[in-house]
């Protein structure tokens, strides 16, 4: 079988969510971040999500999106040897405990490339006043497994991201990985793939063990971006992008790098960083994360 084309522009049904501290708690405490923002629920204004919360909503509708690519002719066989390749985020606002948001995903386009067929996803969360707060494009890689039809680009792709240059030398900053890591996060950002958890799973598909999530690596490299360069501040998050590539196995311990920041000259300043696994390759490759004062203060 391939992957068709005609995907492109097909979306699932927007689901909602209703968010409240447990959850918003958990999903720091599961990567170790502690900050008071997070976790210290009598601080003036409550606590606050992780700049990178917005993928706990967005799974449920991914995983819509997977039963529609079924309907489509895509076999669950070719469905598993999907993975998550790149994401941009722009983060319109940190997400609070008591926010109802409504999450909506459509496959903005299907190319083939020398890995696999490509997708695309845009994917929208908005608040219960329809006020924007999250919006995601990410890659996925069907490896092996190619297209039917004519390339269907994504026709609005994300702006690049000026000041992305590395200058200087990098901050190193090493974080130990728990054998039971990737079954934490799992559970915290209600999150589950059983290539994750289940080790029988990840045999079957080509892994060595359970590996843990790409958003997980992610995450990491975006806490120390916020406690190095943004003075303890999630709220100054404005945007993030990466490629994701090596696995990173549990146990294990993985080294966070982060570059001076650039300033953009349009009050914005641009942090480069990177998440390397206990080989030194890459699991989180061209991280950028975008810094600035928010409209509204978190």
């Amino acid at each position: 079988m391939a992957i068709p084309t005609s995907l492109a522009g097909t979306g699932v049904e927007p689901m909602v969510h209703r968010v409240d501290a447990r959850w918003t708690m958990a999903y720091a405490a599961s990567i170790g971040d502690h900050l008071p923002v997070y976790l210290d629920t009598t601080r003036p204004g409550g606590v606050v999500a992780h700049p990178l919360f917005s993928v706990c909503p967005e799974w449920p509708v991914i995983v819509r999106a997977r039963q529609l690519s079924t309907e489509a002719g895509v076999s669950a066989e070719e469905v598993r040897t999907g993975v998550h390749a790149t994401h941009d985020v722009v983060i319109h606002r940190l997400i609070r405990p008591g926010d109802v948001l409504t999450t909506s995903l459509e496959t903005s386009g299907v190319v083939d490339i020398k890995p696999g067929a490509m997708t695309t996803t845009r994917l929208q969360t908005t608040d219960a006043d329809g006020s924007p707060v999250a919006t995601t494009t990410q890659n996925g890689i069907y490896l092996g497994v190619h297209t039917t039809g004519e390339d269907r680009p994504d026709p609005t792709p994300p702006p690049p991201i000026p000041g992305s240059d590395r200058q200087g030398e990098p901050q190193r900053i090493d974080v130990a990985i728990d054998a039971g890591a990737a079954h934490i996060y799992t559970e915290c950002a209600r999150i589950w793939n059983p290539i994750h958890t289940d080790k029988a799973v990840a045999l079957a598909a080509g892994l060595p063990d359970i590996i843990l999530h790409g958003t997980a690596n992610l995450a990491h490299g975006v806490s120390a971006v916020v406690e190095h360069r943004a003075d303890g501040r999630p709220a100054l998050v404005r945007r993030l992008s990466c490629r994701f590539k090596a696995m990173v196995r549990l146990p294990s311990t993985v080294t966070i790098l982060i570059w001076p920041a650039n300033d953009t000259g349009d009050g914005l300043r641009t942090v480069p960083f990177e998440v390397l696994n206990t080989d030194g390759a890459p699991a989180v490759e061209d991280g950028l994360a975008v810094l600035g004062e928010p409209a509204v203060d978190s």
